[in-house]
């Protein structure tokens, strides 16, 4: 069953004339820009995107949709015939990017797909958003919006196109990046996360990921409500010397290896014994760094109402940890948490599950989210309402929330207009703990506006402190190891959607560094350095490995019967 395609074609950059081609068997979006052929700048086995000219429009931005399929397996085929008929058709471009997509009539969970591949496979990434998102699908040869699947989760391998570097994240880097997206490819998206503090002194361990990284999956797999998705994305710039057969070889190498099989794995398999654990700093630095901070937090004249100092802890095991196994056993936040995992090659995986969204945009429109105070979920109905009030009427959890949502009111309104804040304050309850909300939103000018709202969001009061500036210098004297990506926006761009979270209750896992556990708090007027330190115990309790499943489920319960101040 043969589906249409619409191919718009911006031939002549003044006039934009649409040209309407013939159907085909795929159904195809695409938004090209006349270009000229360029010298080779720069060669890689692997294109690096951020070396190449970001103000360069490219040849072609495509999405091909084929018909659905009933399972992955039929899906990789189609794939692979889809990607071998490109060998024979390249197309008039000197740069561009091609998805080609083909849905699957049954919905798979995008983590155990990416567990069935190897764990060899490299660069890989996931994500999964706190809320399924609207992804427009193709009715007709076109894109439908009165047709929506809701987005669930992304997993990928591979990289069509990367972007790394080590100078901190510029305007020039996010435009090389939004060089290849489009509105009319909306799942054409590049993952990824930033360093929290990307001029601290880089440790061995986070080197691979630069100060950013960001990858647009070669080969990929969509979770929807309602379905599943596998797709292939070809991307080539001759200016980088990556040429588009050099790319259809690249992406037919990985899809060869890519498994269709998928099983639905249990989350208790394979538990790790701990051999050692270590801290740094250790108790009597932590009670030294803390002195020091409340010391420059009570000094006369002093700007510093708080700083978060954070802890990294040193996890070896009897075997390897499966990052995501991991993963998945994390989830215990549901749909209210964004889950990740970001493997350069060569590299250990960052993986998190975070409730903090940092912003959500689409189009021109902007939210960003207010969390503070946090306790635990009663075990009955009355208890949950005694501690949520408690929560409310705080006097202490109301000035660190506010600090919170004012900082983020102040700064949406330097680059938007119409700001909103609804509710003001409220309970937002998770499966285990509960938080001090609001939710901001706001109407950007200009879409450009994007990389001035991500630079400016970070690093918020939660991570940081308040003011930035001050807290940030505090955090670089004080802490002896590298942040590396923890704390730092995860999450992705698209061509009119992005999304960051904050990479919060994330660790780094790897053989050979077992696994680093990261974990922060807040140290304001009163703080006692002996209850942050059973606070920074108690947010990496959830990531212990246990002996079995009795002890695993031991250590979710105790989290959700203790009090958590963020």
């Amino acid at each position: 069953m043969a589906a249409k395609h619409c191919i718009a074609s911006f031939v002549d950059m003044e006039s934009m004339k649409c040209i309407i081609h013939t159907p085909t068997v795929y159904a195809k979006r695409s938004f090209h820009f006349a270009t000229q052929r360029r010298n080779n700048q720069f060669c890689s086995l692997s294109m690096n995107g951020c070396q190449g000219d970001p103000r360069a429009p490219m040849g072609t931005i495509e999405t091909r949709t084929f018909p659905a399929v009933p399972n992955p397996t039929l899906a990789m085929d189609h794939l692979n015939s889809a990607i071998f008929d490109m060998k024979s058709n390249p197309p008039p471009f000197d740069s561009g990017i091609i998805r080609v997509e083909v849905p699957i009539q049954q919905r798979i969970e995008a983590l155990d797909w990416l567990r069935a591949q190897s764990h060899q496979l490299l660069p890989r990434c996931f994500f999964s958003g706190r809320n399924p998102s609207n992804v427009a699908c193709i009715e007709n040869g076109s894109t439908s919006t009165e047709h929506q699947h809701k987005l669930v989760s992304v997993a990928g391998i591979g990289s069509a196109v990367f972007f790394r570097h080590l100078h901190p994240f510029s305007l020039d880097d996010w435009r090389a990046i939004k060089r290849f997206l489009s509105k009319k490819c909306p799942l054409i998206r590049a993952y990824g996360a930033i360093r929290f503090d990307p001029r601290a002194n880089m440790a061995s361990e986070w080197e691979a990921f630069g100060s950013f990284y960001f990858m647009i999956p070669q080969v990929e797999f969509d979770e929807f409500e309602g379905g599943s998705m596998i797709a292939a994305t070809v991307a080539w710039d001759s200016a980088l010397s990556w040429t588009y057969r050099e790319a259809v070889s690249s992406v037919e190498a990985t899809i060869w290896q890519v498994s269709s099989a998928v099983k639905k794995l249990t989350k208790d398999t394979h538990q790790a014994i701990v051999l050692s654990q270590t801290h740094i700093p250790n108790k009597i630095s932590w009670d030294s760094a803390v002195r020091r901070a409340l010391d420059m937090i009570n000094r006369k004249n002093s700007v510093l109402i708080k700083v978060v100092l954070a802890r990294s802890s040193r996890v070896l095991t009897t075997m390897d940890i499966d990052p995501l196994m991991w993963l998945s056993c994390l989830q215990i936040e549901g749909d209210n948490s964004y889950a990740f995992c970001l493997q350069p090659p060569e590299s250990p995986a960052f993986i998190g599950n975070t409730p903090e969204r940092l912003f959500y945009r689409d189009r021109l429109n902007i939210s960003s989210d207010a969390l503070a105070g946090t306790r635990a979920r009663g075990g009955s109905e009355s208890l949950d309402i005694q501690i949520g009030n408690d929560l409310l009427y705080s006097p202490k959890d109301h000035h660190e929330f506010t600090v919170v949502r004012e900082y983020i009111r102040r700064k949406l309104e330097t680059v938007c207009s119409g700001i909103l804040i609804e509710p003001e304050k409220a309970l937002r309850k998770l499966p285990r703990v509960q938080h001090l909300y609001a939710q901001l939103t706001g109407t950007l000018e200009k879409e450009d506006d994007e990389f001035k709202i991500l630079s400016s969001l970070h690093p918020t009061p939660a991570v940081c402190g308040f003011p930035a500036k001050e807290a940030q210098v505090l955090i670089a004297e004080t802490e002896m190891f590298d942040r590396g990506l923890y704390a730092g926006p995860v999450g992705w761009f698209g061509g009119g959607e992005s999304e960051f979270a904050v990479g919060i209750r994330s660790a780094l896992v790897g053989k050979g560094i077992g696994a680093l556990i990261y974990a922060g708090t807040g140290i304001v007027e009163g703080s006692n350095s002996a209850l942050e330190w059973q606070e920074l115990e108690l947010k990496t309790s959830q990531w212990q490995i246990a002996k079995d499943k009795t002890q695993f489920q031991m250590l979710i319960k105790k989290i959700g019967q203790l009090q958590i101040y963020f």
